[in-house]
C-alpha cells in the first residue's frame, strides 16, 4: 500500500489524556515526513465513562476533568476549527510537559499564547458547548466503538471503499521522532488496509515519557 500518497488524519483527543498527548505529538512527527495533515478533534473520557453506577466522588471527578474539553469545543464552536490544534498544543504543553494544574490561570494562560480570548476559560464549568462535544466524541465512537479510550485515528482506506477506518492509538512513548515517526505510521497505514483487522495489544511497561 502506498504510504506516500497525501492523506488526511482525523484526530480525537481528551486534552487532559497523557496518551493523547503522546500521539498527537507523533502524528505531528509524521506531519514533517510524510504528506499527511491532521484535523484535530475533541472528545471526552468523562463521556466515554459515563455510568450511573460509579461512586457520586468519581462522576463528580470526571465531570471537572471535562472542562479543558469544554474549552477546546467552545474554542471551535466560536472561533473555527483550525485553532483546535493549536489550543491543545498550548494546553498540552503545559498540562503534560509542564505538569502544570487544569485550573483557569493554566488554560488562560494557554488561550492567550493563541491569541484566544481568556474568557473562553469560562466554559471549564459552562455547559453551552457540551452538545457539540457530545457530537464530536460520538463522532469518533461511531467509527471505533465504545470500548476504547483515547486517542482516536481514523483515516482513507482504499481497500474499504474510500471509507474511514479509525484506531485506538497508536499508544506511545516515548514519541517517535523523525523517520521513526514515520515508520509507525506506515505500520498505521499497512494495517488499515487489511480487512478485518482490529486490534494488537500488550500490557504497558512504561508510563508516558515526554522527553
Amino acid at each position: 500500500m502506498n504510504t506516500t500518497e497525501p492523506r488526511t488524519v482525523d484526530f480525537w483527543f481528551d486534552p487532559i489524556c497523557p496518551w493523547s498527548w503522546m500521539t498527537s505529538r507523533w502524528i505531528l512527527e509524521v506531519e514533517q515526513v510524510r504528506p499527511v495533515w491532521t484535523r484535530w478533534h475533541v472528545m471526552s473520557l468523562a463521556i466515554l465513562q459515563e455510568n450511573p453506577r460509579l461512586p457520586r466522588a468519581y462522576q463528580q471527578m470526571l465531570l471537572d476533568a471535562q472542562g479543558p474539553a469544554r474549552v477546546c469545543a467552545a474554542a471551535q464552536q466560536e472561533y473555527g476549527a483550525e485553532l483546535v490544534g493549536p489550543l491543545y498544543t498550548a494546553l498540552g504543553s503545559r498540562f503534560h510537559q509542564r505538569g502544570l494544574p487544569q485550573n483557569r490561570e493554566v488554560v488562560e494562560d494557554a488561550l492567550a499564547e493563541v491569541g484566544l480570548p481568556l474568557s473562553l476559560a469560562d466554559h471549564l464549568t459552562l455547559l453551552k458547548h457540551d452538545k457539540a462535544l457530545r457530537q464530536s466524541h460520538r463522532a469518533a465512537v461511531a467509527l471505533v466503538g465504545d470500548d476504547v479510550g483515547t486517542p482516536v485515528i481514523a483515516l482513507e482506506s482504499p481497500d474499504e471503499g474510500g471509507q474511514q477506518v479509525a484506531f485506538f492509538g497508536p499508544v506511545v512513548t516515548p514519541t517517535p521522532r523523525g523517520e521513526a515517526a514515520g515508520s509507525l505510521w506506515d505500520g498505521v497505514v499497512l494495517v488499515s488496509a487489511t480487512p478485518g483487522f482490529s486490534e494488537l495489544k500488550r500490557t504497558r511497561t512504561h508510563g508516558p515519557d515526554f522527553r
